[in-house]
């Protein structure tokens, strides 16, 4: 046996071993009656409150000396917070864009290392700063979203007032932000790189009704060297969102936005690239179902060609809750559209804006563009802090005159135009662990049988594994 292969079947076992042996006992219960009233860890760090540890009896924690230092005596709300948060992934893969245009078997870690500091000068006025560090060891093909030296990620002022009316927000600098299941606006937590804008945000809730507006210039990153990414006028995207509960609540909502991207380039079509985009979202729960429908359409111009695009996508499932491990059926069905005419004068490949590879899978084999999907899963929690999901994924090209696309929307070499809409199916296995507070971890298993048209262009079958631990303090 090859030893690449003997070493990711080794780590594999190890870390399945590791997931569904650890279940949760007294030393877990322990943890969660400890953290009782602590804020729990956020994906997004500047969401936390740490406040409460202004009461001597919460700290209990080896690190919260660090986590709540006060800035004004008598002012629980004038403290600052240190924190960081270390991402170790392990992938292997076999191999990116099933093999086509070179593509070989690769075996990397994937790090990131984040550290931050959270000023709250009182309740209304909070200053957070966050460096971040991605390293790729041993990728053989290092892009943008796999390596960013030390750098500034984020860096703003917020300031948040409620009065009887409802409650104000603003924050302006470099941040994230993300929109619902994040299809199409996201902080792109799943690969190493996370996305910033530097933008001006603002937001006003009263009620059920929340209304969201932000101007930005999203960063763009460069593996140089440390404090280099910048953002600037070539790239925009800016936004207005309208959110509305209904029926308790569930949420609708809609937002309009604009992008802009100079030298942008498809298939069919090269120059600026202005698009108009308009999204509407439903998404609840109600007796045990849970669903979440979204699309959007998309206008505007690349170059001299105009633009007609759309793309959609729903999850819906119902849970079991009075059953042992509480099992969930899923189904997600996606849409996209692709360029039916090349040459026509109009473009209709659609833009997923700013996805987040954990959508479909992590392995990329799969981009929001020239798609339909289908995907039913089932999904279990054995322990009250693990989780196991099984899924099939089926997909075809809406139209075979564009490409297939991989993540997030690179057009693989040879399939534009060729073949049948068919395009492949895979399974997915995924397993997540929450050992306590701080440290979770997570394995995912991915096995992509390519169609014929994919098989003509020289690809062949593809198979992925992530071994991944997280620790936040």
């Amino acid at each position: 046996m090859p030893a690449k292969l003997q070493t990711v079947r080794t780590l594999t076992t190890m870390a399945v071993a590791g997931v569904l042996l650890a279940a949760p006992g007294a030393a877990n219960s322990a943890v969660a009656e400890d953290n009782a009233g602590r804020p729990a860890i956020r994906t997004n760090r500047w969401q936390e409150d740490w406040s409460v540890l202004a009461n001597p009896a919460l700290r209990t924690a080896p690190f919260d000396p660090i986590k709540y230092v006060p800035l004004q005596p008598g002012s629980p709300q004038s403290y600052i917070s240190f924190g960081m948060t270390l991402r170790e992934r392990f992938e292997s893969l076999d191999a990116a864009s099933f093999g086509i245009g070179g593509t070989k078997p690769d075996q990397h870690l994937l790090q990131r290392l984040q550290i931050h500091a959270d000023a709250h000068l009182n309740e209304h006025w909070q200053l957070f700063v966050q460096l971040e560090d991605d390293r790729a060891f041993g990728k053989a093909n290092v892009t943008p979203v796999d390596q960013d030296p030390l750098d500034l990620r984020l860096a703003f002022l917020a300031y948040v007032d409620t009065t009887e009316k409802g409650t104000f927000k603003a924050r302006v600098g470099r941040q994230d932000f993300d929109f619902d299941l994040q299809r199409f606006v996201s902080s792109r937590d799943g690969p190493n790189v996370r996305q910033s804008f530097d933008a001006l945000w603002g937001d006003w809730e009263s009620g059920p009704w929340r209304f969201i507006g932000f101007v930005s210039q999203p960063v763009q990153y460069n593996l140089l060297r440390p404090f280099d990414d910048t953002s600037n006028g070539h790239l925009l995207f800016h936004t207005f969102r309208v959110e509305h509960q209904v029926l308790g609540t569930n949420e609708l909502s809609s937002y309009y936005s604009y992008y802009q991207r100079d030298n942008a380039r498809f298939l069919d079509a090269a120059g600026t690239e202005q698009r108009h985009v308009l999204d509407i979202r439903f998404a609840g729960k109600l007796a045990g179902f849970d669903w979440d429908l979204e699309a959007m359409g998309q206008a505007g111009s690349v170059g001299a060609k105009q633009i007609r695009a759309w793309g959609a996508g729903a999850r819906t499932g119902y849970t079991f809750a009075d059953v042992a491990g509480q099992p969930r059926i899923g189904l997600q069905l996606d849409g996209a559209s692709g360029d039916r005419n090349p040459g026509d004068g109009r473009i209709e490949t659609f833009n997923p804006l700013f996805p987040n590879g954990y959508y479909f899978t992590l392995a990329g084999f799969t981009g929001y563009t020239n798609l339909i999907h289908l995907k039913p899963s089932l999904t279990i929690k054995p322990a009250a802090d693990l989780s196991l999901m099984a899924a099939i994924g089926l997909q075809w090209r809406a139209t075979t005159a564009d490409a297939i696309y991989v993540q997030p929307n690179v057009a693989v070499a040879g399939t534009a135009g060729q073949g049948s809409p068919w395009s492949g199916a895979y399974a997915q296995l995924r397993a997540d662990y929450r050992f306590d507070a701080n440290l979770t971890g997570a394995l995912e298993a991915v096995h992509y049988k390519i169609g014929d048209t994919l098989r003509r262009a020289g690809g062949h079958d593809s198979d992925y594994i992530g071994i991944e631990l997280k620790y936040a303090l």
